[in-house]
């Protein structure tokens, strides 16, 4: 057995070198693990992707997208409601279940109705044509994250799910403003009912025979 501090120089080097390469191997064997399964997860999910559509644009993955925004907002909102030390009430009230329902209703057929914000909408959507009073009617358009956004922007029942959360973590957060909020959004619903209620009247009475 050769000493170490008498071995040659080539031994020495060889030493010296050989110790921080083998204490490097186990990192990249676990990066290759990594590696290898993030590839293994996304063939297994293009397989299911590709079954479940069934020939059809089914973005899954821009769902998955859709949903990890929505639950990071979701998580941002516990976040804030910890560091400003908002407690949950034990109950809300039935008027403010009434209010939020209302103004889900309204504000989400907003967001995806309504003609003024369609530069919004555009990035994720095409237009089709006119949809009611004051509606307009898009489709969802391009593919994966994108389709799955347009998707998201042109269905009021879908949007209404996070509207409907943004206005109780709002009545949690900061009670006095979305209250303010729940107020004008209600108040443009009856106004909008009452607009179509008038409007409705007005034809019919221009039909009936003098």
């Amino acid at each position: 057995m050769v000493d170490s501090a008498t071995a040659p120089p080539t031994e020495r080097v060889h030493e010296t070198t050989a110790g921080p390469r083998a204490e490097n191997a186990p990192r990249r064997t676990g990066a290759s693990r990594a590696v290898g399964l993030l590839r293994a997860a996304r063939r297994t999910l293009r397989n299911v992707e590709q079954e479940y559509a069934h020939g059809e644009d089914r973005p899954l993955r821009g769902y998955l997208g859709v949903m990890s925004m929505y639950g990071g907002l979701t998580a941002a909102a516990v976040a804030a409601g910890r560091l400003t030390h908002a407690t949950l009430p034990n109950r809300i009230g039935a008027g403010d279940v009434v209010l939020v329902g209302i103004a889900t209703h309204k504000l989400s057929r907003m967001v995806t109705k309504d003609p003024v914000l369609s530069p919004f909408r555009a990035p994720v959507t095409r237009f089709e044509g006119q949809s009611g009073e004051a509606e307009v009617q898009e489709s969802p358009r391009g593919h994966g994250f994108q389709h799955a956004a347009g998707e998201l922007l042109t269905c009021p029942f879908c949007f209404g799910q996070w509207v409907a959360t943004g206005l109780t973590a709002g009545l949690i957060l900061a009670p006095r403003v979305t209250r303010a909020v729940l107020t004008v959004a209600t108040a443009k619903a009856i106004s909008d009912t009452a607009q179509l209620v008038y409007d409705a009247a007005q034809k019919a009475t221009m039909h009936v025979p003098a």
